[in-house]
């Protein structure tokens, strides 16, 4: 396989990635968002899980812009 096909299959795993992420993530969110609207205070794991997605979306569009950037050096 040429360079350009497989960085193009490594960002489009990368994309997927990201919204299995923001999905998983978004499930943390909202059971933080009801506790407060609840005016109760979240648990300790639904902001932990919250924490964690969110630095591993960050690590992730990381990793896609540097890609994105390396398949654009081969376009010329």
């Amino acid at each position: 396989m040429s360079k350009k096909s497989v960085l193009k299959k490594a960002i489009a795993e990368c994309e997927e990635e990201i919204d299995a992420l923001e999905k998983k993530r978004n499930r943390s969110q909202s059971a933080i968002l009801e506790a407060y609207l609840s005016n109760t205070r979240p648990t300790n794991t639904d902001a932990e899980y919250f924490r964690t997605y969110s630095k591993l979306i960050e690590v992730e569009r990381e990793n896609l812009r540097k890609l994105k950037e390396e398949l654009a050096s081969l376009d010329g």
